[in-house]
């Protein structure tokens, strides 16, 4: 090889190197906002906000999807204001396990829940059907609506069919109401409950580094939130330290929350929600959003802004603030109070 051509090499490789150190430099210089702190929240510490002229305007937004959990049974649940209902006559008492054997292999039709709920003897409080009780009297109820829509007639005709079997089945005769009338009422109530339906939400997004998620659920605990049930959230419980519901969800990408290596995925966009529906009044929900959103914006280095990437502006922030306090009045004044069950399953 000739003195020219090693002075080209030479040359080339001291470039290569040049390079190298230059990416490794830039990479050092964007590396996420990481202090190393743990990945689990901290302790739960009160936020303390008073909201001033800076404060910001929420965002409502459209359902989170995923978050919506379905609302877990409890005796009695059925209720007339959401839920087409069907009492089976028994002539006699019968066995728990005969009426076991005879449910429906699904607990929901379309979209709706069913269920079958039993009484006892000498006991006014309805139970779901238990291997060795003593039945004295059955009941089916199907939803009328949820987040999904409004029962339909296919819905209806396949629940009259359901509990017809059961019927069958134990010796009993149901009562049926009159599918248009149930329809309509179910239309009437999904009508009322879309136009009722909030879920606020926050973007906060970062205004410089990117936060890693050992970053975010520390900073997001030092306000109380806690690790949720699902990847890519974190709830902020109750007064009492009840878990559900939550009063606050706060979302991150899911795929961070279940990469191999966390700590080398980067996180830029955060949302914090705020079902109205699913949270008691008592907890002030509206106003402990406004307090967390207000604690993580200096911490995180963050902005608010909207889905468009607007920073949200401080004079709209009242006015949500009455919208809510309207909305959860029209609630109650339909026996649908935020926070209690009947809401819950309808909002769910």
């Amino acid at each position: 090889m000739s003195q020219l051509q090693w002075a080209l090499l030479a040359a080339g490789a001291a470039i290569v190197a040049v390079v190298m150190a230059y990416n490794a430099w830039q990479l050092r210089r964007s590396k996420p906002h990481d202090m190393g702190w743990p990945t689990e929240p901290a302790s739960d510490i009160e936020p303390s906000l008073e909201l001033g002229d800076d404060a910001l305007l929420p965002e409502l937004t459209e359902q989170v999807g995923g978050d919506e959990d379905a609302v877990a049974w409890q005796p009695g649940d059925l209720n007339p204001l959401i839920d087409t209902l069907v009492p089976v006559a028994l002539e006699h008492p019968i066995s728990g396990d005969a009426v076991c054997a005879a449910m429906p292999a699904t607990r929901r039709i379309g979209s709706k829940p069913l269920s079958i709920e039993v009484q006892v003897p000498d006991d006014a409080t309805w139970w779901r059907p238990q291997p060795g009780m003593r039945v004295c009297a059955v009941r089916a109820g199907l939803q009328m609506a949820n987040r999904s829509g409004a029962m339909n007639e296919i819905e209806f005709s396949e629940f009259v069919a359901a509990v017809q079997r059961l019927a069958d089945a134990v010796g009993g005769a149901p009562e049926f109401a009159d599918m248009m009338a149930e329809v309509a009422r179910a239309r009437e109530l999904d009508q009322f409950a879309s136009q009722h339906d909030a879920q606020l939400g926050f973007v906060l997004r970062t205004q410089r580094a990117a936060w890693s998620l050992g970053f975010v659920t520390h900073t997001a605990g030092q306000v109380g939130f806690q690790a949720g049930a699902l990847p890519g959230r974190m709830v902020l419980p109750a007064a009492d330290g009840s878990p559900e519901p939550p009063v606050l969800t706060l979302v991150f990408d899911t795929q961070v929350a279940l990469a191999e290596q966390p700590q080398d995925m980067t996180l830029r966009r955060l949302r914090l929600v705020f079902d109205v529906a699913h949270v008691p009044m008592a907890e002030r929900g509206y106003e402990r959003m406004c307090q967390v959103a207000q604690a993580l914006l200096e911490p995180m280095d963050a902005e608010l802004v909207d889905d468009g990437g607007q920073p949200l502006a401080a004079p709209a922030l009242a006015q949500i603030g009455r919208d809510v306090e309207q909305l959860c009045q029209a609630l109650a004044e339909r026996a649908l109070t935020p926070g209690s069950r009947v809401a819950r399953r309808l909002f769910s």
